[in-house]
């Protein structure tokens, strides 16, 4: 006789039970509606609430070490949706549960920020500036010609070096263009983004302490992620209004 499955907590606690790894690893088999439709109720109690419950807690820790990234939870977290308008790639949903938290008043995707997903391989813990648009990616290159190596030192420290496995940069195989190739900080200006980034397994998901792991690693990385957002949030400081040519 099959033994049946735990009951559902009432109240959402901020670690996932293994059967949310579960029903990860069945929908990557089963990645259609038709799967999906009728188990959206347990997707739901297994995966987006405990999500919630687990940004609800980073998110007021970041008040102490990131509080222009607080914002609602519902807001951080990504949909299990896949935007497939533009991609070859049909299949509907994610087979992952990710959350972002951005600087207040950017885009949601847009700026240095600090992220984290669970699939049934991994946990990524990651923060920094991901596919920034043309004009953060500028200002941020503009922005390390003076300051490339107080960003170093920041990338070199030993907090970071310990809690993060590598550094993302994407980095273009020539120097930009309008920049000196010769200049000292060439290797970060040369990147595409600027990323810190850890991989855990698994299994942490199910841990209690997940997110006080989380913000473990989020904090070490906070002073990475407000030098990258510094030539970025200068663009909303509102300007004086002139009226009638005075200030």
């Amino acid at each position: 006789m099959p033994r049946a499955a735990k009951p559902v907590p009432t109240e959402a606690l901020p670690y996932f039970r293994p059967e949310a790894l579960t029903f990860l690893r069945n929908l990557a088999r089963h990645n259609d509606r038709a799967w999906f439709q009728p188990r959206k109720a347990q997707f739901e109690a297994e995966l987006r609430e405990p999500m919630l419950a687990v940004v609800r807690k980073v998110t007021d820790a970041m008040v102490d070490f990131a509080p222009n990234h607080v914002r609602p939870a519902e807001k951080s977290i990504f949909r299990i949706y896949r935007d497939t308008r533009f991609s070859s790639d049909k299949r509907p949903y994610k087979t992952h549960v990710a959350a972002w938290w951005s600087h207040q008043g950017f885009d949601k995707t847009s700026g240095a920020g600090y992220y984290f997903h669970v699939s049934p391989k991994e946990v990524i813990v990651a923060a920094g500036s991901y596919m920034p648009d043309k004009d953060q990616l500028a200002a941020i290159r503009h922005w390390l010609l003076d300051h490339h190596a107080e960003f170093r030192k920041l990338l070199r420290s030993p907090m970071v070096k310990k809690h993060f496995d590598e550094f993302e940069g994407n980095a273009l195989t020539r120097p930009p263009k309008g920049f000196p190739s010769e200049h000292p900080g060439m290797d970060l200006i040369r990147c595409r983004q600027w990323g810190l980034a850890t991989t855990l397994p698994a299994k942490a998901a199910l841990k209690k302490d997940l997110a006080d792991v989380i913000i473990r690693y989020f904090k070490v990385a906070a002073p990475v992620v407000d030098a990258l957002n510094t030539p970025l949030a200068a663009a909303f400081v509102p300007k004086k209004r002139v009226l009638f040519g005075l200030r």
